[in-house]
């Protein structure tokens, strides 16, 4: 099971997410509250220092500001990466290592403080597994 509860805020079933400027407003079907929160020290997650967590598909819902979403993708161009064009705040990722889901910034939960959670694991995302070749092989240099 998740997290329901962090500090003060009960994770509601159906909890709403927003960027910074609130252009942006998600809903997240959170029946399981939070769950799996971690870091990960990938080149991107590095530097946007997230706690993220992560909901199928069909669990999040953009409420408003679609259009000021904007999409950022690098080296396998698989994972994409959502954040406001107004003010830059990351909110979610279709994942890479599993696309059925969407990783989501804890940190833009309503009422939520990521700071709280306690033990949260870091991902060894330098060593992505979709990364790893046979032994001997080179990256495909195109």
């Amino acid at each position: 099971m998740g997290i329901h509860r962090v500090g003060d805020t009960v994770i509601q079933p159906q909890h709403r997410l927003s960027c910074h400027c609130g252009s942006v407003v998600l809903e997240l079907n959170l029946l399981d509250g939070i769950v799996n929160p971690r870091r990960c020290d990938c080149s991107i997650c590095r530097r946007k220092g997230t706690v993220v967590a992560s909901v199928t598909l069909d669990a999040i819902r953009i409420v408003q500001g679609e259009e000021h979403l904007r999409l950022y993708q690098f080296n396998t161009l698989v994972a994409q990466h959502y954040f406001c064009g107004v003010c830059g705040i990351y909110t979610h990722h279709r994942r890479r290592s599993f696309p059925d889901q969407y990783g989501y910034n804890v940190g833009c939960l309503e009422g939520v403080n990521p700071l709280l959670i306690p033990n949260v694991p870091v991902n060894d995302g330098v060593n992505h597994p979709a990364d790893r070749r046979p032994h001997g092989t080179l990256p495909c240099a195109d």
